[in-house]
Protein backbone atom coordinates (compact mmCIF):
# COMPACT_ATOMS: atom_id res chain seq x y z
CA UNK A 1 0.00 0.00 0.00
CA UNK A 2 2.55 2.55 -1.05
CA UNK A 3 0.99 5.96 -1.54
CA UNK A 4 4.16 7.76 -2.52
CA UNK A 5 4.21 9.58 0.80
CA UNK A 6 6.69 9.11 3.58
CA UNK A 7 5.21 6.73 6.15
CA UNK A 8 3.84 8.29 9.29
CA UNK A 9 5.23 7.38 12.63
CA UNK A 10 2.39 7.31 15.09
CA UNK A 11 2.63 6.88 18.85
CA UNK A 12 0.00 6.43 21.51
CA UNK A 13 -1.09 9.49 23.44
CA UNK A 14 -4.03 9.04 25.80
CA UNK A 15 -6.07 6.82 23.46
CA UNK A 16 -5.30 8.90 20.35
CA UNK A 17 -2.75 8.56 17.57
CA UNK A 18 -0.25 11.37 17.36
CA UNK A 19 1.64 11.83 14.11
CA UNK A 20 5.37 12.40 14.39
CA UNK A 21 5.91 12.70 10.66
CA UNK A 22 7.29 15.76 8.95
CA UNK A 23 4.69 18.17 7.59
CA UNK A 24 4.51 16.61 4.14
CA UNK A 25 1.49 15.67 2.05
CA UNK A 26 -0.85 17.60 4.33
CA UNK A 27 0.33 15.89 7.53
CA UNK A 28 0.79 18.25 10.43
CA UNK A 29 3.36 17.28 13.07
CA UNK A 30 1.65 16.38 16.33
CA UNK A 31 -1.74 16.00 14.62
CA UNK A 32 -3.90 13.45 16.39
CA UNK A 33 -5.77 10.73 14.53
CA UNK A 34 -8.76 9.90 16.68
CA UNK A 35 -11.01 6.88 16.54
CA UNK A 36 -13.69 9.24 15.23
CA UNK A 37 -11.44 10.20 12.30
CA UNK A 38 -10.62 6.57 11.65
CA UNK A 39 -14.35 5.82 11.72
CA UNK A 40 -15.13 8.60 9.23
CA UNK A 41 -12.32 7.45 6.96
CA UNK A 42 -12.72 3.66 7.12
CA UNK A 43 -16.24 2.78 8.30
CA UNK A 44 -17.52 2.34 4.74
CA UNK A 45 -14.56 0.06 3.96
CA UNK A 46 -15.24 -2.04 7.09
CA UNK A 47 -18.96 -2.19 6.23
CA UNK A 48 -18.15 -3.39 2.71
CA UNK A 49 -15.94 -6.18 4.03
CA UNK A 50 -18.57 -7.18 6.58
CA UNK A 51 -21.34 -7.22 3.97
CA UNK A 52 -19.33 -9.30 1.52
CA UNK A 53 -18.23 -11.79 4.16
CA UNK A 54 -21.62 -12.14 5.83
CA UNK A 55 -23.66 -12.00 2.64
CA UNK A 56 -26.47 -9.95 4.16
CA UNK A 57 -26.82 -6.50 5.59
CA UNK A 58 -28.78 -7.09 8.81
CA UNK A 59 -25.55 -7.55 10.81
CA UNK A 60 -23.29 -5.04 9.07
CA UNK A 61 -23.94 -2.12 11.44
CA UNK A 62 -23.25 -4.33 14.45
CA UNK A 63 -19.98 -5.53 12.90
CA UNK A 64 -18.87 -1.96 12.16
CA UNK A 65 -19.66 -0.91 15.72
CA UNK A 66 -17.81 -3.87 17.17
CA UNK A 67 -14.77 -3.27 14.94
CA UNK A 68 -14.51 0.37 15.99
CA UNK A 69 -15.10 -0.51 19.62
CA UNK A 70 -12.04 -2.77 19.34
CA UNK A 71 -10.30 0.00 17.40
CA UNK A 72 -10.84 2.31 20.35
CA UNK A 73 -8.89 -0.17 22.46
CA UNK A 74 -6.19 -1.14 19.96
CA UNK A 75 -5.68 1.76 17.57
CA UNK A 76 -3.23 3.46 19.90
CA UNK A 77 -0.83 0.54 19.49
CA UNK A 78 -0.35 1.16 15.76
CA UNK A 79 2.87 2.94 14.88
CA UNK A 80 2.20 3.56 11.20
CA UNK A 81 -0.90 5.28 9.81
CA UNK A 82 -0.74 3.04 6.73
CA UNK A 83 -1.30 0.03 9.01
CA UNK A 84 -4.74 1.24 10.08
CA UNK A 85 -6.70 0.01 7.05
CA UNK A 86 -5.28 -3.56 6.99
CA UNK A 87 -5.56 -3.76 10.78
CA UNK A 88 -9.23 -2.75 10.63
CA UNK A 89 -9.77 -5.35 7.87
CA UNK A 90 -8.23 -8.01 10.11
CA UNK A 91 -10.49 -7.03 12.99
CA UNK A 92 -13.51 -7.02 10.66
CA UNK A 93 -12.64 -10.54 9.49
CA UNK A 94 -12.35 -11.77 13.07
CA UNK A 95 -15.72 -10.26 14.00
CA UNK A 96 -17.36 -11.63 10.83
CA UNK A 97 -15.81 -15.07 11.45
CA UNK A 98 -17.31 -15.15 14.93
CA UNK A 99 -20.72 -14.06 13.61
CA UNK A 100 -20.66 -16.65 10.81
CA UNK A 101 -19.88 -19.39 13.31
CA UNK A 102 -22.66 -18.22 15.62
CA UNK A 103 -25.03 -18.08 12.65
CA UNK A 104 -24.13 -21.66 11.76
CA UNK A 105 -24.77 -22.85 15.33
CA UNK A 106 -28.03 -20.88 15.42
CA UNK A 107 -29.18 -22.47 12.17
CA UNK A 108 -28.24 -25.92 13.43
CA UNK A 109 -30.27 -25.33 16.60
CA UNK A 110 -33.13 -23.80 14.64
CA UNK A 111 -32.73 -20.36 16.20
CA UNK A 112 -32.18 -18.42 13.01
CA UNK A 113 -33.88 -18.20 9.66
CA UNK A 114 -32.05 -19.28 6.54
CA UNK A 115 -30.23 -16.45 4.81
CA UNK A 116 -31.83 -14.84 1.77
CA UNK A 117 -29.17 -13.90 -0.75
CA UNK A 118 -31.51 -12.64 -3.48
CA UNK A 119 -30.65 -9.02 -2.72
CA UNK A 120 -26.88 -9.34 -2.36
CA UNK A 121 -26.07 -7.96 -5.81
CA UNK A 122 -26.06 -4.25 -6.46
CA UNK A 123 -29.40 -2.84 -7.63
CA UNK A 124 -28.09 -2.22 -11.16
CA UNK A 125 -27.05 -5.83 -11.72
CA UNK A 126 -28.88 -7.86 -14.31
CA UNK A 127 -31.31 -10.53 -13.08
CA UNK A 128 -28.87 -13.20 -14.30
CA UNK A 129 -26.02 -11.71 -12.27
CA UNK A 130 -28.26 -11.33 -9.24
CA UNK A 131 -29.27 -15.00 -9.45
CA UNK A 132 -25.67 -16.10 -10.01
CA UNK A 133 -24.37 -14.16 -7.01
CA UNK A 134 -27.21 -15.44 -4.81
CA UNK A 135 -26.34 -18.98 -5.82
CA UNK A 136 -22.63 -18.43 -5.09
CA UNK A 137 -23.51 -17.18 -1.60
CA UNK A 138 -25.75 -20.21 -1.04
CA UNK A 139 -22.73 -22.42 -1.76
CA UNK A 140 -20.52 -20.25 0.47
CA UNK A 141 -23.06 -20.55 3.29
CA UNK A 142 -22.52 -24.33 3.34
CA UNK A 143 -18.70 -24.09 3.40
CA UNK A 144 -16.51 -24.06 6.48
CA UNK A 145 -16.23 -20.46 7.68
CA UNK A 146 -12.49 -20.08 7.00
CA UNK A 147 -12.88 -21.30 3.42
CA UNK A 148 -15.75 -18.89 2.88
CA UNK A 149 -13.77 -15.97 4.26
CA UNK A 150 -10.62 -16.71 2.25
CA UNK A 151 -12.51 -17.22 -1.02
CA UNK A 152 -14.62 -14.10 -0.48
CA UNK A 153 -11.59 -11.96 0.29
CA UNK A 154 -9.79 -13.28 -2.79
CA UNK A 155 -12.52 -13.32 -5.42
CA UNK A 156 -15.22 -10.94 -4.25
CA UNK A 157 -13.10 -8.40 -2.39
CA UNK A 158 -10.22 -8.84 -4.90
CA UNK A 159 -7.40 -9.09 -2.36
CA UNK A 160 -3.97 -10.47 -3.23
CA UNK A 161 -3.17 -13.90 -1.80
CA UNK A 162 -0.63 -12.43 0.63
CA UNK A 163 -3.22 -9.95 1.90
CA UNK A 164 -5.83 -12.71 2.25
CA UNK A 165 -3.42 -14.68 4.41
CA UNK A 166 -2.57 -11.67 6.54
CA UNK A 167 -6.15 -10.51 7.05
CA UNK A 168 -7.46 -14.04 7.61
CA UNK A 169 -4.71 -14.70 10.15
CA UNK A 170 -3.19 -17.73 8.46
CA UNK A 171 -0.17 -18.75 6.41
CA UNK A 172 -0.07 -18.23 2.66
CA UNK A 173 -0.23 -22.00 2.12
CA UNK A 174 -3.31 -22.28 4.34
CA UNK A 175 -5.01 -19.39 2.55
CA UNK A 176 -4.34 -21.08 -0.80
CA UNK A 177 -5.70 -24.38 0.55
CA UNK A 178 -8.89 -22.71 1.88
CA UNK A 179 -9.44 -20.82 -1.38
CA UNK A 180 -8.85 -23.98 -3.43
CA UNK A 181 -11.29 -26.01 -1.36
CA UNK A 182 -13.94 -23.31 -1.63
CA UNK A 183 -13.38 -23.00 -5.38
CA UNK A 184 -13.73 -26.76 -5.79
CA UNK A 185 -17.06 -26.66 -3.93
CA UNK A 186 -18.28 -23.78 -6.09
CA UNK A 187 -17.12 -25.54 -9.27
CA UNK A 188 -18.89 -28.70 -8.12
CA UNK A 189 -22.12 -26.82 -7.42
CA UNK A 190 -22.12 -25.08 -10.78
CA UNK A 191 -20.97 -28.06 -12.83
CA UNK A 192 -20.43 -27.01 -16.43
CA UNK A 193 -22.44 -23.78 -16.21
Amino acid sequence: MQTGHAPLRVVASQGRLVSQAPAAAGNIPGRQLSVEEAFRTYSRYVATIAFRLLGRDDEVDDVVQEVFLQAHKGLQNLRDEEAIKPWLATVAVRVARRRLRLRRVGAWLGWSEPADFDHIASPGASPEHQALLARVYEVLEALPVNQRIAWTLRYIEGEKLEDVAQVAGCSLATAKRWIGAAQAAIDGAFGHE
